[in-house]
């Protein structure tokens, strides 16, 4: 059966329990796309079209007779005053007065939606745990059906649906066909949510938990738990986007929790910040969060750790963004900003003996991508003094004019009385201030090279960038090839800064090959091994 012939299926049980003067203004092509229905006694009835445009329809104002008609045909009301139609992915919500008596219904109408997550599917298949975080009504229980139907019958995994308003897998005894062949577990009040997921750990050894709207402390912590014990978790959370949910005291547990450090006088000075700051407490309990923006649109944090980290701390960090059309898939990157973006196609190995590695090194693009441009805000500081700074040292920086857009701000010390305003509302957007004490060359260039962390060791030339990366490269080439001739079966690299490691990483892949960062600190470096 199709997923149109199933929803006018669906859509049939809804309309035959409207009453009657609802009924006569209602036809298939008018619930096109409409995705809700409500009913208030003494007001005319309205539907709620998905560009938000509201309707009202041509009849009589709704009496209590007309919410009669439509409780009558329905199941018994939940905790939560939410009911359903079986075998059907439509809600009805109540409203009651204070007596208990309903006097409101708000029907939304479930469809089976495919293709949501045609732009995600090669993340949805990782066996990474997955956050989906967004407003009401921008799909994320359309996007979680969907994924449970795929992992459940085109991976073959064992996938246990929490549903708790059922709103995943229909109302009524069987799941509808939307999950495919996941299981389901109906919650019957929404305060069990949180020990339901762990009975379904416990009792059905499931590979993956689906669950919907985690909102609890609770709940945060049973998810937690859950992925601790190696289960795949793909579930939705209350909140807009990922800075708000590190804010939320309830939930910021879901992506590391944050705890306040204090730090020595040296890291305080390296970090050019307070000496009490906000940390990531511990691993997060998903591995990857999807920000829905719109139905079609989502931005991409593939490694949550490092995103938390970089909001914490002020700097700049930008999502994957990727985006469905209906008919079609389009993907618009845009990586993180110290990451390098990879290839389209991988690089063909023809011959194992063949000792030509075509790597071609970009200084603009290890520049531009390992080191992005850096947006700076002065406050009585030259700026044509700032200018030359910029060109000599050939660095990635732009200079503006408001501080709100501002990565850095380089305030005069002497002035900064004077700026208050300004300085408080670099600080109220989280902005980095470094001050000067001299409008002079070697004094600006000194603070200009703490703020952008370009250490006293660092090459400022642009040969000296492309020297020090080829030359890391160089290495990378001749240990891939002795890899590749079964020479040896794993190399260990020279330590390199966290920019150049980027890109040998992205040089290892590029030969069907693995490579990890081990060591610690100034140790830190590459080792490639076969897959």
């Amino acid at each position: 059966m199709t997923d149109k012939i199933q929803f006018q299926n669906d859509l049939d049980k809804l309309i035959n329990i409207m009453p009657p003067k609802v009924l006569s203004n209602l036809s298939r092509e008018k619930l096109e796309d409409v995705i809700e229905i409500v009913l208030d006694i003494g007001r005319v009835p309205e539907v709620r079209h998905s560009g938000g445009k509201i309707e009202k329809l041509n009849c009589e104002i709704v009496n209590d007779e007309d919410i009669s008609f439509i409780t009558s045909h329905l199941q018994e009301f939940t905790h939560d005053n939410r009911s359903g139609i079986p075998g059907t992915l439509h809600r009805i919500s109540a409203i009651r007065n204070r007596q208990g008596k309903v006097v409101g219904l708000t029907c939304r109408i479930g469809r089976v939606v495919t293709g949501t997550i045609a732009c995600i599917k090669d993340i949805c298949i990782q066996g990474k745990s997955i956050l989906f975080l967004g407003p009401p009504g921008v799909g994320k229980t359309t996007k979680l059906r969907e994924i449970s139907r795929l992992v459940a019958d085109e991976l073959g995994k064992r996938v246990v649906i929490v549903d708790t308003s059922n709103e995943i897998a229909g109302d009524g005894d069987v799941p509808h066909p939307a999950v495919g062949s996941a299981r389901r577990m109906q919650v019957a009040q929404p305060e069990y949510q949180k020990d339901i997921m762990i009975e379904a750990v416990e009792n059905h050894t499931p590979e993956v938990i689906v669950v919907d709207e985690i909102g609890t402390e609770e709940e945060a912590q049973a998810a937690r738990t859950i992925a601790e014990r190696g289960v795949m978790l793909i579930a939705t959370a209350h909140g807009n986007c990922l800075e708000s949910l590190i804010k939320n005291p309830t939930l910021s547990d879901l992506v590391g929790g944050i705890q306040s450090v204090t730090l020595g006088d040296d890291e305080a000075k390296r970090r050019a910040s307070q000496k009490t700051v906000l940390e990531r407490e511990k691993q997060p309990t998903f591995d990857i969060v999807i920000e829905i923006l719109d139905r079609n649109t989502l931005a991409v944090y593939k490694n949550t750790s490092e995103a938390v980290d970089y909001i914490l701390r002020g700097w700049p960090i930008r999502p994957e963004i990727r985006k469905v059309e209906q008919h079609k898939e389009v993907e618009i990157r845009q990586e993180q900003s110290i990451e390098i973006p990879k290839e389209n196609e991988k690089a063909e190995i023809k011959d194992s003996t063949d000792n030509s590695m075509n790597f071609s090194f970009s200084r603009q693009k290890y520049v531009e991508q390992v080191k992005p441009m850096r947006k700076l805000y002065l406050y009585a500081v030259s700026r044509t003094i700032v200018e030359k700074i910029i060109e000599r040292l050939d660095l990635n920086v732009e200079i503006i004019r408001n501080v709100e857009d501002a990565d850095i701000v380089l305030a005069h010390k002497n002035f900064a009385k004077g700026g208050a305003k300004i300085l408080n509302t670099a600080k109220e957007y989280r902005v980095q201030i470094f001050y000067v004490k001299t409008n002079s060359m070697a004094q600006i260039q000194k603070v200009l090279k703490d703020a952008l962390d370009i250490q006293p060791g660092d090459v400022e030339s642009t040969q000296g960038y492309k020297d020090e990366a080829e030359k890391a490269l160089d290495e990378t080439k001749e240990a891939i090839n002795k890899i590749i001739k079964n020479e040896e079966d794993f190399i260990e690299l020279a330590p390199q800064s966290q920019q150049i490691r980027k890109l040998q990483h992205e040089l290892v892949e590029q030969y069907n090959l693995k490579s990890s960062s081990v060591g610690e600190g100034h140790s830190r470096h590459l080792r490639i091994y076969k897959n």
